[in-house]
């Protein structure tokens, strides 16, 4: 049976004066943070709310500028210098591509990840505790879920031995994700096909070679694309009967089988309390980056029933929500 991982995360953060955002802290002066995402998930409604609860207001304190890639990477770069020429006095960003997009336009402003997969390997910073420069946040360890993510396909699908991986090769998180699936699947005995995908017309591709190739199960790795064509996706395996798994809850809603993935709602609760520090005058660099100490297992049992599939209910139980 899997079982959750718990990780301690550092304590505390220098007190030091970070002098751009202790300029946002003058009377009567309006806050402006920048959120660049994949799109308006729910945890940044959970962000917006904990910046309310420690006194900072939409319409009088706060001003709140969105940009969001909505399936495009390609165009980070360009939102994020959207926000360095509004002078936001932070930037909030969730992924990797926007992670490094901010780190790329501004080393002034303050960035807080309030997800990415692995800021070390992915190059944002070079040490989690001390991350230094103008950088800090949470990391989602979504690489290093891979590995479970097969596990509980495993537990799922009887007989599992062949799962194919929906990657996008224009995000230079993959590799990380797809080393950890490969340590997984040694690990089960199971082996692993690589789709690439990174427009609708190699998703469309991807689609007619998974219908002719027939594996037991399929992934979707983290990614804004992907993630954009959930609903395609899911009707895709639903009418093909192919078991598949996520990183994210939003697959699940969409139509998709089993997630397994940080409480990404905790993290974006936990990033609005470092924008509040760093509005108060810590510096950035100062904050270490932070794991997740939630993990939440969501299994869409209409899903299931629709593939024909029984989902053994040792794995039911052990999951934090599921959808009937």
């Amino acid at each position: 049976m899997l079982k959750r991982r718990e990780f301690i995360t550092p304590l505390g953060g220098a007190a030091a004066a970070w002098p751009l955002a202790a300029r946002a802290q003058q009377a009567g002066k309006v806050v402006s943070i920048g959120i660049l995402a994949i799109e308006d998930f729910p945890p940044i409604d959970t962000f917006r709310q904990t910046l309310n609860e420690l006194g900072y207001v939409e319409g009088k304190n706060l001003r709140l500028e969105y940009r969001y890639a909505r399936g495009r990477n390609e165009r980070f770069p360009e939102l994020a210098n959207d926000l360095i020429d509004l002078k936001v006095d932070v930037i909030l960003t969730w992924g990797t591509e926007a992670a490094l997009a901010a780190k790329q336009a501004t080393t002034s402003i303050p960035i807080v990840m309030g997800a990415v997969g692995d800021p070390v390997g992915s190059g944002i910073v070079t040490n989690l505790a001390r991350p230094a420069a103008n950088v800090t946040g949470f990391s989602s360890l979504a690489a290093e879920l891979e590995a479970k993510r097969l596990e509980l396909l495993k537990e799922a699908v009887a007989g599992l031995s062949r799962v194919a991986v929906l990657l996008n090769p224009t995000n230079r998180y993959m590799p990380l994700a797809v080393e950890s699936a490969r340590r997984g699947a040694e690990t089960l005995r199971a082996t692993l096909t690589l789709y690439e995908v990174r427009d609708a017309t190699t998703l469309d591709a991807t689609f007619v070679k998974l219908a002719k190739e027939r594996p037991d199960a399929f992934m979707v790795l983290a990614d804004t694309f992907l993630v954009s064509e959930r609903n395609r996706i899911a009707q895709f395996a639903i009418e093909n009967r192919l078991p598949s798994a996520y990183t994210y809850r939003e697959h699940i809603e969409a139509g998709g089988l089993i997630a397994y993935t940080p409480n990404y709602h905790d993290l974006f609760r936990r990033a609005a309390g470092y924008v509040d520090r760093i509005l108060k005058g810590t510096k950035p660099g100062e904050l270490p980056i932070e794991q997740p100490t939630k993990f939440d297992i969501v299994i869409n049992l209409k899903t299931a029933k629709a593939l024909g599939l029984t989902v053994p209910l040792t794995l039911q139980a052990a999951a934090n929500e599921v959808i009937e």
